[in-house]
């Protein structure tokens, strides 16, 4: 999980520079797992339940790298 952290830390200093495999890497290390992609959109859930949808661009909007750092847990 060396690699992944690396990203969080990219992700909380930088967060207008994030590309969508960093994100997708970040949300699977934390159990999240891709449930569906319609159109330009990801759907990321967890065991839990919760979900998180995620416009596919590079870089992503700042609101979803903090929505994905609230979610995982590391703000």
């Amino acid at each position: 999980m060396a690699h992944e952290d690396k990203i969080i830390k990219k992700m909380k200093n930088q967060p207008h520079g994030i590309r969508m495999d960093e994100a997708d890497k970040v949300l699977t290390a934390n159990g999240y797992r891709r449930d569906r992609q319609h159109g330009s959109h990801r759907q990321y859930i967890n065991e839990g339940g919760d979900v998180i949808t995620i416009k596919v661009s590079n870089p992503l909007k700042k609101s979803y790298v903090i929505a994905i750092l609230e979610r995982i847990g590391a703000t």
